[in-house]
């Protein structure tokens, strides 16, 4: 399928190898399209993205690779020297010390997902990319109907906020200390817009270690890859996440990559690592 993917987006202005591997590039070819015909621009190949590229060809129209998402030639950098993503829309982006996202970049499908907060105030950390706000709908469902209540408390976050967030944690615990639990700007994955802290009212809606031991964690270990979620930084994984155990932090990739990283119980890099 990834062969044929490749040679369709050939035919229609793009030029790069046919691997059959859904690489970077493949990745960059599909969010490129997608940003060209403002849809939902996440570098999956969906339905919707199957049925333009069909049009597409059958009416043999061409479009210019790169009019959406530009294709960097050279690697970008932070000042200390952290490589800057060039395809932030990418589900499946791995944002961490050592991948940054833009300083610029703020997701155009930020939405509220209708879900319990434990506060009224209409702030920016209750919005999530479309795309993630729409299966955490889907999976506070279904908490709710096991007789579970999960409150979102943290979504997208901007680089200016995390400057400031960052900083004050610095000052107030000491640099070192403030990298086991924060990001430093652009190495949030809260800025992505794929990211939601939760909690519950077993640990006073608190973000703590304590939220793994309640049942609404627990379920979540069990069942948020059925709707795209992964628990981003996992017990035992601090040597290759670099950053503390929070039961709290869900990050949406989709259904099959969340399946595949829950049940083997890696992480994120680990299984770009092996894709």
């Amino acid at each position: 399928m990834v062969q044929v993917l490749q040679e369709a987006l050939n035919h229609i202005g793009y030029s790069f190898e046919i691997n059959s591997s859904f690489d970077e590039t493949t990745t960059w070819a599909v969010t490129d399209l997608q940003l060209q015909h403002e849809m939902q621009a996440t570098g999956v190949y969906n339905e919707q993205t199957k049925s333009l590229l069909e049009e597409l060809l059958a009416a043999g129209e061409s479009i210019k690779p790169g009019a959406g998402l530009p294709r960097e030639t050279e690697a970008s950098t932070t000042n200390d020297g952290v490589n800057i993503l060039f395809n932030p829309y990418d589900q499946l982006a791995l944002v961490n010390k050592q991948h940054a996202l833009p300083a610029d970049y703020v997701p155009e499908d930020l939405v509220v997902p209708d879900i319990l907060f434990p506060f009224n105030e209409d702030l920016p950390k209750k919005k999530m990319r479309k795309v993630a706000a729409v299966a955490l709908e889907k999976l506070f469902q279904s908490a709710d109907e096991a007789g579970l209540k999960l409150y979102a408390q943290s979504g997208y976050r901007s680089y200016d906020t995390q400057v400031m967030l960052f900083n004050s944690y610095a000052e107030k615990n000491g640099e070192e200390a403030a990298n086991l639990f924060s990001a430093h700007p652009g190495e949030s994955e809260h800025q992505s817009g794929l990211t939601m802290d939760v909690t519950s009212s077993d640990v006073d809606f608190m973000l703590t270690e304590d939220f793994g031991e309640t049942d609404e964690g627990k379920w979540l270990v069990e069942h948020a890859a059925e709707y795209g979620f992964i628990i981003r930084y996992p017990k035992g994984k601090e040597d290759i996440t670099e950053y503390q155990y929070e039961p709290w932090h869900l990050r949406y990739v989709g259904t099959k990559a969340a399946k595949a990283i829950m049940s083997e119980e890696i992480t994120l890099e680990e299984y770009l690592e092996s894709d």
